[in-house]
């Protein structure tokens, strides 16, 4: 039957056709992955499914990785008209891959893609899609701790026009490659705050994961290595932002001994990140729910979102408050701030050496936990199979 015009199809996973390597490709070890971050390799297989405003999404494809067409004049080339995720597979006690809160990736995706008017499509057919993709795929799923597999669904409007308008036209695809750990040690960074650009702005788009948040820092964040630092600290006024691409949190001593952990709202110039939501909510589970590893179930954490200032944190210090300060994020997972350089001052933190304080470390080791399936919480890991 064809599809009724005013009606386009959906994205459908059980319309899929798969289309096997004849030859796989050789799988990085792991003393290719220690080196950090993301391998230059791609996994042998990923999924692509195309859109046109007449027949809607085309019956998905998982077929082998390897370059598509797209004419010069198209929408994401002129008007970066793209939207992608970063989420990650990792090898569970029986050997077989899971997936981390992934809803919570297939819904930001979709709010993305509605940010810069791509055509809508069914998060959960997509989810299987992956799932099966990484089923294909899963000799690339590095089993060891800290390592797993990055999963880039992707989609950009291939309208061809130069005119300014919406893409009635886009191609959704998903790639994988393994990665280790995203940096080769635990160190303290240290971070270059921004004074003379933004990364967002509100009403802007910094919550969401599109092209046009991502390229007009690389010049920021060549600037601060150049100056010896590792990426920049993102302020608005004297507002903090985000730390990179990573979202920011401060562990601070309350009166009564407890411990606040703090990170900015989400008030639209952040990005409202998988591992910031989840680091929220183990702070707010322990010790009542959830003991964290290494932690005293006498040691009380608050979690909260609040507006951070850069004043702010030179009076916290100065009153001897900071226990620690450590960013997060999909690649990185928990990593330890050392010091800001913000204009003429240095801010440091305090610091434990060449690994992270007590609080963050606890939240890492939870969090690859349930990532990797050794510790069930909340349903957050989901197998593949």
């Amino acid at each position: 039957m064809a599809n009724n015009p005013s009606q386009p199809a959906d994205l459908d996973a059980s319309k899929v056709i798969v289309t096997l390597a004849t030859e796989l490709k050789p799988v990085p070890s792991l003393a290719d992955l220690a080196s950090g971050g993301m391998s230059q390799a791609m996994t042998d297989h990923m999924v692509l499914a195309s859109y046109d405003s007449v027949n809607g999404w085309s019956a998905p494809e998982v077929k082998p990785y390897g370059p598509f067409t797209l004419m010069p004049a198209s929408s994401c080339f002129q008007y970066a008209t793209n939207a992608f995720e970063g989420m990650k597979a990792y090898v569970g006690p029986d050997g077989e891959p899971r997936l981390f809160r992934p809803e919570k990736n297939m819904a930001r995706l979709a709010r993305s893609a509605g940010r810069v008017a791509l055509p809508p499509f069914n998060p959960d057919e997509l989810l299987k899609l992956i799932k099966q993709l990484v089923t294909i795929d899963k000799r690339w799923v590095p089993a060891a701790k800290g390592h797993s597999l990055y999963i880039r669904p992707m989609i950009i409007g291939t309208r061809s026009t130069l005119n300014l308008s919406i893409s009635d036209s886009a191609l959704l695809w998903v790639m994988c490659t393994p990665c280790g750990p995203y940096f080769r040690s635990v160190r303290p960074l240290s971070l270059f705050a921004a004074t003379d650009a933004v990364r967002a702005w509100p009403g802007g788009t910094g919550e969401h994961k599109i092209a046009t948040n991502y390229g007009p820092t690389l010049k920021h964040h060549q600037s601060a290595q150049a100056a010896g630092h590792d990426m920049n600290l993102w302020l608005l006024g004297d507002k903090i932002t985000e730390a990179g691409v990573m979202n920011f949190f401060i562990v601070l001593r309350r009166d009564d001994g407890d411990l606040d952990v703090l990170t900015p709202p989400l008030d639209g110039t952040i990005l409202p990140g998988i591992t910031r939501a989840s680091i929220l909510s183990m702070a707010t589970a322990h010790p009542s729910r959830m003991v964290l590893p290494g932690l005293s179930e006498e040691t009380r954490l608050h979690s909260a979102e609040r507006a951070l200032t850069m004043p702010e944190l030179e009076a916290w210090l100065v009153e001897g408050r900071v226990v620690e300060v450590f960013a997060v994020g999909t690649a990185v997972v928990v990593s330890p701030i050392g010091c800001i350089a913000w204009g003429e001052k240095n801010i440091v933190f305090p610091t434990f050496g060449n690994a992270l304080g007590p609080v963050s470390k606890a939240l890492r080791e939870r969090i690859l936990d349930i990532q990797e399936g050794r510790f069930e919480w909340e349903g957050w890991s989901v197998p593949c199979a």
